[in-house]
Order: C-alpha cells, then structure tokens, then sequence
C-alpha cells in the first residue's frame, strides 16, 4: 500500500526557513512524479513545486528563488527547503505521487492546477508564518 508521511511543519516569523519531508513506502519510487502542493483556509489547493523522476523541478511564481524541491531516490524521501518565509506561506502542505507515464505527457502549468492529476496524498504538514 502507498504510504505519503509529511513531517518539518511548524511556526517561523517571516523571513525564517523551514525544511519539510515526506517519507514513501509501498511502491517503486523512480517512476513517480512527486510534488508539494498547499492549502490555506477558505482557498483552492495549489501547486508548490514538482520534480521529475530525474529530478526536474517547477515551481510557482510566488515561491521560485526561495523554496527548493528535491528527491533522495535512496532513501525514498521527498523534500521542500522553504526560505524568506512570508506569512502568505501559512497553509497545510501536503506531498503528491503520480505516475511518470500521465504526468511527463502535461504542460507544467496543467501539473500545478490540477490537483486530481495526482494519484496519492499525505495526510499533510502545517506551517505557519507571523509577521
């Protein structure tokens, strides 16, 4: 069984840096996708990142230049180095799989705003940013 686990959430002033992870477990990890996406109340889920299964990435405008995505294909794990932290970033963070074969033939821009595109979920990590 797929298993998505979150952990690093926590509180920052703005300005701080969290690191967050996701442990996988339950299937081949190389030939996945993988993504951060993140919720904030009363709002759509969006996309953060994604990195490809040669590590690839993307990432939405409003966090390119202070969040990192990458992969540790060893150790099955997933992470988001989070920079200049703004109180904007304050949301629940989840981590996403989905299959190389449907992911690899959509535009980046259709990854990011599609959130059904993605085949399994963590059950999320929560940051929040004062000002």
């Amino acid at each position: 069984q797929v298993q998505l686990v979150e952990s690093g959430g926590g509180s920052v002033q703005a300005g701080g840096s969290l690191r967050l992870s996701c442990a996988m477990s339950g299937y081949t990890y190389r030939n996945y996708f993988m993504a951060w996406f993140r919720q904030a109340p009363g709002k759509p889920r969006e996309g953060v990142a994604t990195i490809n299964a040669d590590s690839g990435t993307n990432y939405a405008d409003s966090v390119r230049g202070r969040f990192t995505i990458s992969r540790d294909n060893a150790k099955d794990t997933l992470y988001l180095q989070m920079n200049s932290l703004k109180p904007e970033d304050t949301a629940v963070y989840y981590c996403a799989a989905g299959p190389n074969s449907r992911l690899a033939a959509m535009t980046t821009s259709a990854r990011m705003m599609f959130p059904r595109a993605w085949d399994y979920w963590g059950l999320g990590t929560q940051v929040a940013v004062s000002s």
